[in-house]
Order: C-alpha cells, then sequence, then structure tokens
C-alpha cells in the first residue's frame, strides 16, 4: 500500500492532543473586529477541540498524527 499524503491545509490548522483529540482555533478573529463585544473576541482567543461527527474526516485528512 503506497504512502498517504498529508493535507497541508489541515496540519497547518489543527494540533493533537495527548489524549489523541483534535485542538483548533475559533474562526471570526482576523477582521471586521470593531462591532464585536471584547468579551465574544476574548472567547474566540480560546483553542476549542474538534467535534465528534467531524472526527473520522479529519483522522483520514491527517493520517500521521
Amino acid at each position: 500500500m503506497p504512502k498517504l499524503k498529508t493535507k497541508r491545509a489541515a496540519a497547518k490548522r489543527f494540533k493533537v492532543t495527548g489524549t489523541g483529540k483534535l485542538k483548533r482555533n475559533k474562526a471570526n478573529k482576523s477582521h471586521i473586529l470593531t462591532k464585536k463585544t471584547t468579551k465574544r473576541k476574548r472567547n474566540l482567543r480560546k483553542a476549542a477541540m474538534t467535534d465528534k461527527t467531524n472526527e473520522k474526516n479529519m483522522k483520514k485528512i491527517l493520517p500521521y498524527l
């Protein structure tokens, strides 16, 4: 069986935790920040875990994580 290629775009966006879960950054933090509240922007800084429904697809995209 040939080697599998990692999707580089996904590899840059996701990290694996010690327990094997995928960690991601939240969206909507790059521009148009003036209308967003300070609280909302502060919460967008924190990393989030990928949803369980997407995990199967993510393991396919990132075979060597």
